[in-house]
């Protein structure tokens, strides 16, 4: 089995020795230069409201952070965006497709609202192909019950397109966050394609709850882990036992470029869980490249 990489020098590498061409990550964050200023300032502001700080590793021009992907051999990835207000979802839709046509490796996504337009802009999106829905429930700050987005959830689960979700309680509650509200809608649709940020941090449990009950239902990887989550929100004790039992449900994601640490040390976490003798080097392949890029259709 191979261990992590060491520093992020050392990913291609080590990629390429698990017999891959390159890794597959579901979870980044490409923004309108204006607002992930604003996301960074948010970042900034961690340390008055919560005790600790996040610095943002890779605080770079747009132009840098897509070539420093593509060093650590990334051939794929969704870059995620996400609404706070109405009115921004079918712009930020407009952003991505325009940055997915001009980035090569960087798959179309898009996002979503409740609002009345939000059954007409999904649909527009899931026919012009997007592949890769985010629902950000905490700086959404709504209902993902919201009557008006079950048109929405209903269009997604019929077309397969994975939505990746942000419903857990990490790093600040929302006043609808909470896997057990999620796990409302899921219920309602329950063939939607859902991809667990953060693996539902830090309601663990639940969210390996919900992927054994719901057969689409998968986690990923971002900040699951890493040294600076386990000081916060650790995983439960027997978590390499759950994974053995949800291996092919796992995938790739970072938060990259948002990180507070470099972007191998998710890679280390990621391996360590593949130590366990039931999991292995075929895990890894998995986790790293094979189940994100069966999610986004590749």
């Amino acid at each position: 089995m191979a261990s992590g990489p060491d520093r992020d020098e050392d990913i291609a590498p080590w990629v390429r020795g698990l017999g891959l061409d390159g890794l597959v990550d579901l979870h980044v964050h490409f923004l309108p230069e204006r607002m992930l200023n604003k996301v960074w300032a948010y970042f900034d502001g961690m340390a008055e409201r919560l005790g600790y700080s996040w610095p943002v590793w890779y605080r770079k021009p747009e132009r840098e952070r897509v070539e420093t992907l593509r060093s650590f051999g990334v051939l794929d990835f969704a870059p995620l965006v996400y609404p706070h207000k109405p009115g921004m979802a079918e712009w930020l839709n407009g952003w991505t497709r325009e940055f997915a046509d001009r980035v090569p490796g960087a798959v179309p996504t898009a996002t979503l609202y409740p609002e009345p337009s939000a059954v007409s802009y999904v649909d527009a999106a899931v026919r012009a192909g997007v592949r890769c829905f985010k629902a950000h429930i905490q700086v959404g700050a709504y209902d993902p019950r919201d009557r008006e987005l079950d048109p929405a959830w209903g269009i997604l689960a019929e077309a397969g397109v994975p939505v990746v979700v942000h419903a857990g309680h990490g790093p600040e509650r929302g006043p609808f966050t909470g896997l057990d509200v999620f796990g409302e809608v899921l219920a309602r649709h329950p063939q939607l394609v859902t991809v667990l940020a953060h693996a539902g941090m830090p309601e663990y449990e639940t969210a390996l709850a919900l992927v054994k009950r719901f057969p689409r239902v998968y986690l990923d990887t971002t900040m699951v882990g890493v040294p600076f989550t386990e000081k916060l929100m650790p995983l439960p004790p027997d978590w390499t036992d759950q994974l053995v039992t949800i291996a092919d449900r796992v995938a790739l994601g970072t938060d990259f470029p948002n990180i507070p640490y470099p972007y191998a040390t998710q890679l280390r976490a990621i391996a360590g869980w593949a130590d366990d003798d039931r999991l292995g080097d075929e895990f890894l392949r998995a986790v790293l490249h094979d189940t994100p890029a069966k999610l986004l259709n590749l």
